[in-house]
C-alpha cells in the first residue's frame, strides 16, 4: 500500500507538472493568437483557407487524433492504444490557427486533449495496468481542465465527473488531487495569463433569489441541451454532403467570415472574453448569446479546433445578464451563475462547475451555483457536447 501512494505521488506529480506547463504555454500562444487577430482585424478573411490547412492537416496526418475528446473518454473506458503524442502539437496548432483567424471557439477543451495525451505517454515509460491508465487519463484532462482556468478543486472533479453522466468515480481520487494542485502550481510559477472575471456582488442568502435562479437554470439546461444537439446536426450535414473532410472547415469559414461581415461588430469571433467581463457590469442584449451560439455551433461542428467551454460560458453569462431585464436578480449574479451552468448542463459536470463558480466567485455563490448547475444538468436531458460520454443515471 506504502509503495502504491508514493507511486501515485509520482506519477500524479508528473502528469500535474506535465499538464500545467502544456497549458501555460497554451495560454500564452492563445494570447499571442488573439492579440495579433484584433491588431491586423483583416486576417479573419483568410478564416476559410485557415479551415482548409487545417482539415488537411488532421486528414492527412492526424486521423488518429481527430475525436478529441471523445478521444479521450474511449480510452478510458476501453483502454487499448496510447493515445499518440502528437495528439498534444495537433490541437495546439489547431486552436491557435481557429483563433488567429476569428473562429468562434473555445480553449479549455485543447488544455484537456493536452494534458490527457502526455500524462498517457507516462504509460510508455513505466509500468501501468489498464486500469492505473485510466486513472492517469482522468488525472490529465483533470489537471488540464482546471490549470486552464485557474481552478483546482473544479480540475479535481471534473476529471472524476466528465467520464460517466450521473456518475462521479471515486477511484482515482487521491492522484487526481496531487496532479490537479501540481498543474494550478506549475501554471502559477510559469505566470500563466489566465483571464480575470468580475466579482459579483451578492448580500446574504435570499430565497427569493434561490428560487429565481433555480428557475433560470431550467432555461440554461435547455440552452446547453439545443447547444450539443445543434452542433451534432451540423456535424452530421457535413459528413452526409461533404465528402473531402478539408472542404468540411474550408466552406464553414466562408459561410461565418460571410456572417462577420453581415453582422459588423465582429465581437463573437475568438473567445470574447470582454464581452464576457462587460455582462457583469452591465446588461447584456439578448442577440449576444444568440449570436455565440451558432457561431460557436457552426466553428465547432465543421472541425475547427478549441473546444465548447469559453463559447458556452460566453452564452451562459451574456443570457443570465440579459435576463435580468425581466427577472428581479441582479445581472452580475446571473451572469456568474450562467458562467457555469450552462457549460455544467453541456458536459454533465455539474459539481465541478458549481466549484468552478465557487473558486471564481467566492463561497457567497455556492448556494446560487449549485441550484443552477443542478437544475440545469437535469433539464437538458443529459444530452451531452460529448459523444462518447456513457450514460448512468443517478435515479
Amino acid at each position: 500500500m506504502n509503495n502504491r501512494w508514493i507511486k501515485w505521488s509520482f506519477l500524479g506529480a508528473f502528469s500535474g507538472i506535465l499538464s500545467g506547463a502544456a497549458a501555460t504555454f497554451f495560454l500564452v500562444s492563445l494570447d499571442w493568437a488573439t492579440q495579433t487577430r484584433i491588431s491586423h482585424p483583416a486576417i479573419i478573411w483568410l478564416l476559410p483557407l485557415a479551415g482548409l490547412g487545417l482539415g488537411w492537416m488532421y486528414s492527412a496526418f492526424g486521423k488518429d487524433v481527430a475525436g478529441g475528446n471523445n478521444l479521450v473518454l474511449e480510452q478510458i473506458h476501453s483502454p487499448q492504444k496510447i493515445i499518440p503524442l502528437r495528439m498534444a502539437p495537433f490541437v495546439l496548432v489547431g486552436t491557435l490557427i481557429t483563433h488567429l483567424f476569428g473562429g468562434s471557439a473555445g480553449r479549455e477543451g485543447t488544455a484537456v486533449q493536452m494534458g490527457a495525451s502526455l500524462s498517457d505517454q507516462l504509460s510508455r515509460l513505466f509500468k501501468v495496468t489498464p486500469e492505473e491508465r485510466r486513472i492517469l487519463l482522468i488525472c490529465g484532462a483533470g489537471a488540464g481542465f482546471g490549470a486552464a482556468i485557474g481552478t483546482p478543486l473544479a480540475g479535481i472533479l471534473f476529471g472524476l465527473e466528465f467520464i460517466r453522466i450521473g456518475r462521479i468515480r471515486v477511484l482515482g481520487l487521491f492522484e487526481s488531487i496531487i496532479a490537479s494542485f501540481f498543474a494550478y502550481l506549475t501554471c502559477h510559477f510559469l505566470g500563466a495569463p489566465h483571464s480575470p472575471y468580475p466579482q459579483p456582488e451578492i448580500s446574504g442568502f435570499s430565497l427569493t433569489t434561490f428560487g429565481w435562479v433555480a428557475l433560470v437554470g431550467v432555461l440554461f439546461g435547455l440552452v446547453a441541451q439545443a447547444f450539443a444537439r445543434f452542433t451534432q446536426f451540423l456535424e452530421h450535414l457535413e459528413q452526409k454532403w461533404i465528402s473531402y473532410p478539408p472542404f468540411k472547415p474550408f466552406l464553414a469559414g466562408i459561410l461565418i467570415v460571410a456572417l462577420y461581415f453581415w453582422e459588423r461588430s465582429y465581437r463573437y469571433a475568438g473567445l470574447g472574453i470582454s464581452v464576457i467581463q462587460d455582462s457583469f457590469h452591465k446588461v447584456s442584449s439578448l442577440k449576444d448569446p444568440f449570436y455565440k451560439f451558432f457561431f460557436s455551433a457552426l466553428t465547432i461542428g465543421s472541425g475547427f479546433k478549441g473546444g465548447e467551454f469559453i463559447p458556452l460560458v460566453f452564452i451562459g453569462c451574456t443570457l443570465g445578464s440579459a435576463l435580468s431585464q425581466w427577472i428581479p436578480v441582479s445581472s452580475d449574479l446571473l451572469a456568474a451563475v450562467g458562467f457555469a451552468a450552462v457549460f455544467g448542463a453541456a458536459s454533465n459536470t455539474p459539481l465541478a462547475c458549481s466549484v468552478m463558480a465557487i473558486e471564481l466567485f467566492g463561497f457567497e455563490i455556492a448556494p446560487y451555483a449549485l441550484v443552477a448547475c443542478f437544475v440545469g444538468y437535469y433539464s437538458s436531458g443529459h444530452t451531452s457536447i460529448y459523444r462518447s460520454q456513457p450514460r448512468h443515471s443517478l435515479l
